[in-house]
């Protein structure tokens, strides 16, 4: 298989990319999925990737198995300013995800990015009514003068997990500058999509980059999210003290779920949202770990939202 199919030759004029694998709160994916429908992006090229590197299933229809298909990496154009959009469909780990982000990396080279730009979720004890805020990280300390700029927050400690992160010290290797911008959002809240966190983020990316997007459709979204967060802490009021920074979760999945799966969770229920014919699958995911009981009344809704 080869590693790359180019669909379009273009030019492009000192492009910063701008990447997103699934995550915490989706927030990271939230935004290259945004910015490529809103900016009117053009599809440039895809990454292959091994399955037989990345499986740890087979999918099975009517009683028969089969492998599934690879993860999909899709890099999009935009010209004025020209930006190439990575969006993953799979968050990876181990070898898998080190593979993955090198060709990502070639794949910078060959259209000579300079500059990339990732995000991520930053939880803590807040609730969702609160505006993020953003912190940022840097693969390069004289790249922090740009956070001050533009009044992000360094990341005084800790570690981004997943490709979002790693990609800024596998970026340092080539000489090219990486951001991770995370927004703050609700801990207990860390399996729902947050796009408030999205939408902080991609706030923030049209301050430093200068491009303008319209954020009406995700305004829709957020009001709509908020609502179910609202639910959300009436529902656990009895735990949680919010206003004095306390906070205890509801029941969490068990610590032995690879962090792996929890990922591919997410993404299931992003493809249910759209299609509903998806909810099969995610149903036989979440009852191969025992995790049905921690995700039924999000499952539930999934029906809900279509009637």
């Amino acid at each position: 298989m080869e590693e790359f199919k180019i669909f379009k030759e273009v030019e492009l004029k000192d492009p910063v990319m701008i990447a997103g694998w699934p995550g915490m709160g989706s927030v990271a994916l939230g935004v290259v999925d945004y910015l490529r429908r809103k900016l009117a992006s053009e599809k440039l090229a895809e990454i292959h990737l091994d399955p037989m590197a990345t499986i740890d299933s087979v999918v099975v229809e009517n009683g028969v198995a089969d492998l599934p298909p690879g993860p999909k990496n899709t890099l999009y154009y935009v010209k004025n300013p020209d930006l190439i959009i990575l969006e993953g469909d799979l968050q990876l780990a181990g070898l898998p995800g080190i593979a993955l982000l090198n060709k990502v990396l070639d794949m910078a080279v060959k259209f000579k990015v300079k500059t990339i730009y990732t995000g991520a979720a930053f939880p803590l004890p807040i609730s969702h009514k609160e505006d993020p805020d953003i912190y940022g990280a840097v693969n390069k300390k004289s790249l922090s003068p740009t956070l001050l700029k533009f009044d992000i927050k360094p990341m005084e400690a800790g570690h981004i997990s997943g490709l979002n992160g790693l990609v800024l010290g596998l970026a340092k290797k080539r000489n090219i500058d990486a951001f991770c911008l995370l927004a703050t959002m609700p801990q207990y809240a860390i399996s729902l999509p947050n796009p408030k966190a999205s939408g902080a983020i991609i706030e923030a990316l049209e301050k430093i980059l200068n491009f303008i997007v319209s954020l009406e459709e995700m305004d829709d979204y957020i009001r709509d999210m908020d609502e179910k967060m609202s639910a959300i802490e009436d529902k656990v009021k009895d735990v949680m003290t919010i206003d004095n920074k306390e906070l205890h979760s509801p029941p969490q999945p068990p610590k032995k779920i690879p962090g792996y799966i929890m990922e591919k969770i997410e993404k299931l229920f992003q493809e249910a949202r759209k299609d509903k014919t998806k909810a099969k699958d995610l149903k036989i995911e979440l009852d191969r770990w025992d995790l049905y009981k921690f995700y039924e009344d999000r499952f539930l809704d999934l029906f809900k939202d279509s009637q």
